[in-house]
């Protein structure tokens, strides 16, 4: 903020405009789908059978789901 002057009047305070800030956002997680040993690259994740490799299927709770093309493996329940 800055401060203004003007003829007869007391200071008053005005608000620049300007650029707006930038949120921050988080970075890509790309490094955690993977497991790096003495004998190479491993994947954490199996990739997507429409897609082709490259494109990992998400793990969630009760399936594996491609981001994609929405294909989808539902695990077997445990009884």
């Amino acid at each position: 903020m800055r401060k203004v002057e003007k003829a007869g009047e007391d200071e008053k305070e005005v608000k620049r405009k300007g650029k707006k800030q930038r949120k921050k956002r988080e970075g890509s997680k790309k490094w955690e789908k993977y497991i790096v040993g003495e004998d190479g690259i491993k994947r954490k994740n199996k990739f997507c059978p429409r897609c082709g490799p490259g494109v990992f299927l998400a793990e969630h709770a009760d399936r594996l789901t491609c981001g994609g093309c929405g294909y989808t493996i539902f695990k077997e329940r445990k009884s």
